[in-house]
């Protein structure tokens, strides 16, 4: 017979929207310190794998949540924050639940830890009681988040040891662990010496099996790649004396066309150095040839509701390291250090570790590894005296995660094809250490026509689809005009069947000579009627902000050029896209429509601020950026 809910012991719930790892990473550490201080039953979950119409159920609930380019939520969190802003939710439908809200942010944005604010601003007005104010962790920080998270996590647990002093009995251990005690992994790794039937032929299969049984990806339903595409072009856009290396990709189905949309994302699964994954197998002294399964503790597999029982038939170790956990590029996370403190042998490392876990040396072990970007296997090289089971290692390396890319390329002009515009990124850490990007640095050195395959999965991105009759304002510097190049070559094929309305595209680059990309493609549809063309009422309009003494960008165009955009705007209904960098580029551009619409356009100045969110509310002004 069910236990009443009454019966049932009270447990705390811990929320997450997370979107590279970090507000993941907090929440586990919520998690651990609630159970060290005696919390009867914690549940960490992602955000989108919490029905948010349960919420009235529960009495004890810490949330979680980063924040994404200008202020917007993480994509596990939307569904969520959509139901939470329902008009038939009263004022008092959570009432009885006590809330806390961390928010992970930068503080170099206008919208600083704006999802978080916004949480709890909601919540309360729902009815629900704070167990404490939120939290603002700030990547500015000497010690990014964690600056802000640690305090908060102190004042969190007196107030809730006050609230109920039996959900946290022992408020002590919460607050001041002793580490000196090991608890359990979370999985359990079961090995096969001679397993029957592990002859994979279908790539897609072997990536899905491998993934399906990661501990860091499985709430995130993957499935296997929707397509494996091969490299037809790898075409440098950036002159090769310029500081900036950007390329043209060319990925290829040979044998069907691939179904997307102008405005979709390409997500792709990367390959790592296979010789770093030789070295992290034989640095952890595993047997690279040997076959597993892994599941949760208990006995319950990890694929929970998977549709297809191979899927967790056993894998080889080697290609479950190198599908799954990201030993080469991203940094481990402050637990991954506590856990390797365990397993030193070495009494100076060991005192190390001890160090740069503890409150004390927080700030070094920030500059340490994050600052630095120290990968999995440096750090393990390092710590030479420490070995962790394989156990510990895969619930703590960082998960190989999907990169996305807008895609640059029209289905009606490539039907078998997609294009990509990436910029190889690297850069230079504050010890003058070179790193690199792992997808763009990997894509990069594919050569076309080899048999190299890229896993790739197709995702509606935040550039909707545009109807050939909305007339398009477009604002995409750098590799910001990739999604546009898409728009312009679709709207030029369909106006040789249709009538289409008039495009006006603002681009952006240091210098016209050296990153001025796609200059051919812009200019041809900005001549002979093309839908750039005056003549077809559009325009192509390009800063160059190295190439005079005053810097000129995007926004300054915009302002020379506000009657046209005023003209799109008013006359003709049209569409503001703007895609690019979400540093300063997206605030400047709001700055300079604003300025338009109050000075040529007559909006009242205190008007204009609103007359711009109604834009943005029905859909005429959309923004896509990235980091």
């Amino acid at each position: 017979m069910a236990a009443s809910s009454s019966e049932l012991p009270e447990r705390l719930v811990v929320l997450y929207a997370s979107q590279t790892g970090n507000a993941m990473d907090a929440a586990e550490r919520v998690g651990r310190e609630a159970e060290r201080g005696g919390c009867p039953a914690v549940d960490v979950l992602s955000m989108d794998c919490f029905d948010p119409s349960c919420l009235p159920r529960e009495r004890y609930v810490v949330f979680v949540v980063s924040t994404m380019g200008q202020g917007d939520p993480p994509d596990s969190m939307k569904d969520f924050w959509t139901y939470l802003t329902r008009k038939s939710l009263g004022a008092r439908w959570l009432e009885g639940l006590f809330y806390a809200v961390f928010g992970l942010g930068d503080s170099t944005y206008g919208k600083y830890n704006y999802p978080a604010k916004k949480l709890d601003r909601r919540l309360f007005n729902l009815g629900a009681e704070r167990i404490t104010e939120k939290g603002l962790g700030d990547d500015q920080h000497s010690s990014g988040y964690e600056g802000a998270l640690d305090p908060w996590l102190l004042i969190l647990w007196k107030s809730l040891n006050q609230t109920n002093p039996s959900l946290l009995p022992r408020i002590s251990d919460a607050i001041h662990p002793n580490l000196n005690i090991l608890g359990d992994a979370k999985v359990e790794v079961i090995y096969y010496s001679a397993p029957q039937d592990t002859t994979i032929s279908d790539p897609k299969i072997l990536i899905e099996r491998a993934r399906s049984m990661s501990p860091a990806l499985k709430y995130h339903n993957e499935g296997e790649p929707q397509f494996m595409l091969q490299m037809v072009t790898n075409q440098r856009l950036t002159k090769g004396d310029s500081d900036r290396d950007v390329r043209h990709f060319e990925l290829e189905d040979r044998y069907s066309p691939i179904s997307y949309q102008v405005g979709d994302a390409l997500e792709i699964l990367p390959s790592q150095n296979p010789s770093a994954i030789d070295a992290f197998i034989k640095r952890c002294n595993l047997d690279p040839d040997c076959y597993i399964t892994i599941r949760a503790k208990g006995g319950d597999k990890l694929s929970k509701g998977s549709p297809m029982n191979s899927l967790m038939d056993p894998i080889k170790l080697k290609t479950f390291v190198a599908l799954t956990m990201d030993v080469t590029s991203a940094s481990p996370r402050r637990y991954f250090f506590e856990i390797m403190s365990y397993f030193a042998t070495d009494t100076d490392q060991k005192e190390k570790l001890q160090y740069l876990t503890s409150p004390e040396g927080r700030d070094d072990l920030y500059w340490y590894n994050q600052k630095e970007n120290r990968t999995v296997l440096e750090v393990l090289q390092e710590f030479s005296s420490v070995h962790m089971p394989f156990e510990w290692l895969v619930q703590l390396t960082p998960p190989l995660k999907r990169r996305a890319f807008s895609i640059s390329s029209s289905p009606l002009v490539h039907p078998n094809q997609i294009h990509l515009t990436v910029s190889i990124v690297s850069w230079r850490t504050p010890l003058k250490r070179t790193r690199h990007g792992l997808c763009s640095t990997w894509l990069a050195g594919l050569s076309p026509n080899e048999e190299s395959i890229i896993p790739c999965w197709i995702y509606r991105g935040s550039l909707p689809h545009p109807k050939p009759s909305v007339p398009l304002v477009l604002i995409g510097p750098g590799t910001g005009c990739a999604p546009f190049r898409a728009f312009v070559e679709e709207r030029a094929a369909q106006s040789v069947t249709e009538p289409t309305a008039p495009v006006l595209f603002f681009f952006g680059c240091r210098n016209q000579d050296n990153d001025f990309l796609y200059k051919d493609f812009w200019l041809n549809h900005a001549q002979d009627q093309g839908v750039l063309s005056l003549e077809k009422g559009g325009g192509l309009f390009v800063a160059f902000s190295r190439d005079q003494p005053q810097k000129v960008y995007v926004q300054d165009k915009i302002r020379e050029q506000g009657a046209r955009v005023l003209n799109m705007l008013c006359s003709s209904e049209a569409t503001i896209y703007v895609a690019g960098s979400s540093t300063r580029m997206p605030a400047d551009v709001t700055a300079a429509l604003e300025e338009v619409l109050c000075q040529q356009g007559g909006v009242p100045k205190n008007d204009v601020s609103q007359w711009v969110t109604g834009l943005k509310k029905n859909g005429k002004f959309i923004i896509e950026t990235w980091s």
